[in-house]
């Protein structure tokens, strides 16, 4: 089965919190991307708000649940006590735990799994006995990966950044996607699944899918967003499930 692609909705949040209005709707632009094909929303509440919204959780999980059953809702973040509380309240079948400052821009790096591992070992279990599957947002390396498997998580979610940025360097390019192939193979061959995510386009999707074809998830906001100015949610949601593999 070709990967499944979730759509962050935190850029068209960012455009939405620009002006005290309720527009661009942030529930709407995600029924869109549902309607279209999408297989499940991301979204990352942030302490500050200057995302998404704690107030569009209970919106976006009962679109899914109303409209959209057989879609999935993946809540990324930092596992603080009130991110927590908020993941038990919106029960997400995904969650998604990222190892960012409050003060970051965009989540830029994984966990350090050796080190961190006794403070997400009871977090994931938490969450796991509240129902959803647990991913850890990781750097596209092996190193580390079997203390990932170890607390307990269902998945890694893999940083395409550095893998993004090479758009313009061929070689480089090249060199980024085989160190995330080698991180994914180490990690199914763990018993881990494996989702990717940042800065992902129309162009660069198809070979990462052909490198990691047992690839599960791929999580997509600004790039998806970006084209969604220019060619329209429905259209965009398309495009980018083509260039997942799905016909």
């Amino acid at each position: 089965m070709p990967v499944k692609l979730s759509v962050n909705l935190n850029a068209v949040a960012m455009l939405r919190n620009r002006r005290d209005l309720p527009w661009p709707s942030v529930t709407g632009l995600g029924r869109l991307a549902l309607a279209a094909g999408a297989h499940g929303l991301t979204v990352h509440p942030r302490p500050d708000q200057r995302h998404t919204r704690n107030s569009d959780l209970p919106e976006l999980r009962a679109l899914i649940d109303d409209e959209f059953p057989q879609a999935e809702f993946n809540i990324e973040g930092y596992p603080t006590e009130d991110f927590l509380q908020l993941v038990e309240k919106s029960q997400p079948e995904q969650v998604t735990l990222v190892p960012d400052d409050p003060a970051q821009a965009t989540s830029d790096h994984g966990w350090n799994f050796i080190e961190q591992s006794a403070f997400l070992i009871p977090i994931v279990k938490r969450l796991k006995q509240g129902g959803a599957r647990v991913s850890l947002f990781s750097n596209p390396e092996t190193e580390g990966l079997s203390a990932a498997r170890d607390t307990g998580a269902d998945r890694v979610e893999f940083y395409t950044g550095p893998y993004a940025s090479c758009y313009a360097h061929p070689e480089r390019m090249a060199r980024e996607l085989e160190k995330l192939g080698q991180a994914a193979d180490a990690a199914l061959e763990l018993g881990l699944e494996v989702n990717a995510g940042h800065d992902l386009v129309v162009a660069n999707l198809p070979a990462l899918v052909q490198r990691i074809p047992r690839l599960a998830e791929v999580s997509i906001g600004h790039g998806l967003t970006a084209d969604a100015l220019e060619f329209g949610m429905a259209t965009t949601v398309k495009r980018f499930l083509k260039a997942c593999g799905w016909p």
